[in-house]
């Protein structure tokens, strides 16, 4: 660092000293040269002692650090010099936050105002907004639909839960079953035709596979390109064995 010239100011203690000293010769805290800094800080010492200025204990405690952090770096090996310069740079980085802080402080607040407590004034309730005829038929509806939201379901809600139709697999393989019995075989879309209620839908498409499993009937297309269902020799037969025991 260049050699000072300065004005002798009060500091508030070494660590800003410390700092003025290194804003001055515009030194990153972090490239502290403790040998320069150390001389740089008895200079300053040495002219408030001539100036018969008090120096408070915290000043010279600091120098004796400084001089304890110069011996140790004259130390062939000066890992406990390292570890105290890299304390002293953490401390002086807190104490720059905090000065940085304090002056934002400043700024924001003052304390040469007189304050004087509130005063007790009437609650003015007019509402003086205006609002389109059409916005406020909208918050009416909407309010109505939250109202309606929070009422208990109709009994009518439950109605397809409740009254819901059972239809079995076994009753539509007989209905099928019987139907290729008459036409020998039909349209695969016409099983589905007149089914309406998804319970009748469901039921026959399963019974549809099961009787392929049995090899009871297949689905084949036709020479005109569509789907048809027909009864197997083996369902055939097992149709007429079903219906010579039947009553």
């Amino acid at each position: 660092m260049e050699k000072l010239s300065y004005k002798l100011s009060e500091f508030e203690g070494p660590l800003d000293l410390l700092l003025f000293l290194l804003s001055k010769n515009k030194v990153n805290i972090c490239d502290i040269s403790i040998t320069e800094l150390l001389d740089q800080y008895m200079d300053h010492i040495h002219s408030m002692q001539e100036q018969d200025m008090d120096i408070s204990s915290e000043f010279l405690e600091m120098a004796s650090r400084l001089v304890y952090m110069k011996t140790m770096f004259l130390l062939p090996k000066h890992e406990e010099a390292e570890q105290l310069r890299k304390e002293l740079e953490g401390e002086l980085m807190e104490y720059q936050d905090c000065k940085k802080l304090a002056a934002e402080l400043e700024n924001r607040f003052t304390f040469n105002a007189f304050v004087r407590p509130p005063e007790q004034i009437e609650a003015d309730q007019t509402y003086r907004r205006f609002h389109d005829p059409m916005e406020l038929l909208e918050a009416y509806r909407a309010a109505l639909g939250k109202k309606k939201r929070k009422l208990p379901p109709a009994p009518e809600a439950f109605s397809g839960i409740v009254s819901h139709r059972i239809v079995s697999v076994a009753s539509r393989i007989v209905a099928i079953l019987r139907r290729l019995r008459r036409n020998q075989e039909l349209p695969y879309q016409a099983l589905f035709e007149e089914k309406k209620d998804k319970s009748d839908l469901v039921a026959t498409f399963l019974a549809i596979l099961e009787l392929i499993k049995g090899k009871r009937v297949r689905v084949e297309k036709s020479d005109d390109g569509r789907d048809v269902i027909e009864l197997t020799d083996g369902g055939q037969h097992r149709w007429r064995s079903e219906k010579s025991v039947e009553p």
